[in-house]
């Protein structure tokens, strides 16, 4: 895991610690340089590193740039058999990383360590989804995105997928806005889950969902100058990221205020299980609480890991929060 000290903490003028340029055409240019790793294909090519968990980028639409990165356990490659003779194949968690919608790849070091981290301790074959990003590409499209990945993955054109993963034990998950990316590209498949088999998704979980609304909350008051995710940084990540002239009680930001009932029936039919990761230190606490109580009046069933303090999506750069995770993750997959 890194170290969360060496990551930069926003002042309160979070679009200066974001470093980005509007340009006349409406995209930016994005000036934060954030550590990246590249992907590790073959754990042959050092002699003195022994990688448990190796990885890979396949690019899965070339005109937007849709790629993944996935990351296997090295121990899945065993040719050994299980002890019933059969080969074991492990279960499958497609990621989405978080930044707002605004920020950050599958290759940002953070969430690539996440990753290849999950997948050792977890014991499951990882595919992490780079999906486009706003405000060039406004929601939905990182949700269609999400779904694409999805669609991909059905194919079974992948070894590493096709050989090594049970497709048919499938859970969604992502962190802060990749949670909300989860929430709603999987409404967007509930119609027409049939479609993706062999693909069968189990359930979905949101680590520190990234949820809004224009009514603020307890939480984003009592927080709103956090050092880590301070309020006008969320403000300014959905003014970029929501379709133009949205506000923030659109669903894609509130999904409790408007469509939560409709969202819930969905989600009952396919029979998806949730767990959602927080704590009270996060200025998106109180959302993702009532997120939670949401789901619950509505019969889904979910549970709701929150920890006191902490801050936001605290486990990407604390091993033992990430440990922590990882343990309620496994569980929950069980």
């Amino acid at each position: 895991m890194s170290d969360f000290s060496a990551i930069p903490k926003p002042t309160v003028n979070f679009n200066d610690y974001l470093k980005m340029v509007n340009n006349p055409d409406g995209s930016v240019t994005r000036l934060l340089n954030l550590p990246s790793t590249a992907a590790s294909p073959d754990h042959t090519t050092t002699t003195t590193t022994h990688l448990p968990v190796i990885s890979k980028d396949i690019i899965i639409n070339p005109d937007k740039n849709i790629w993944v990165r996935i990351f296997l356990p090295r121990e899945a490659q065993d040719p050994s058999p299980s002890p019933s003779g059969a080969t074991r194949k492990l279960p499958l968690i497609v990621y989405f990383h978080g930044g707002g919608f605004v920020v950050c790849t599958a290759a940002t070091t953070v969430f690539h360590d996440l990753c290849a981290c999950m997948a050792a301790e977890v014991g499951a074959v990882v595919v992490s989804v780079d999906y486009r990003l706003a405000p060039e590409n406004r929601l939905p499209a990182a949700y269609e995105d999400g779904v694409e990945a999805l669609e991909w993955i059905s194919t079974g054109e992948e070894a590493w997928v096709s050989e090594y993963a049970d497709v048919s034990r499938c859970f969604l998950m992502g962190s802060s806005a990749g949670a909300n990316l989860v929430y709603f590209a999987g409404l967007r498949v509930a119609d027409s889950v049939a479609d993706l088999e062999p693909l069968k998704i189990r359930g979905m979980i949101l680590h520190h969902p990234f949820f809004g609304g224009t009514q603020r909350s307890g939480s984003e008051v009592r927080l709103e100058y956090d050092g880590v995710l301070p309020l006008c940084a969320t403000d300014t990540m959905w003014e970029l990221a929501l379709p133009k002239g949205a506000d923030r009680d659109h669903e894609y930001s509130n999904p409790m205020a408007r469509k939560g009932s409709e969202h819930c029936s969905k989600i009952r039919e396919v029979g998806w299980k949730f767990l959602v990761i927080g704590c009270d230190g996060d200025l998106l606490y109180d959302r993702q609480v009532e997120f939670v109580d949401t789901l619950k009046r509505n019969g889904i069933e979910v549970l709701g890991e929150f920890e006191k303090g902490g801050y936001h999506v605290m486990e990407l750069f604390e091993s033992s929060k990430g440990k922590a995770m990882f343990s309620f993750v496994k569980n929950f997959m069980a």
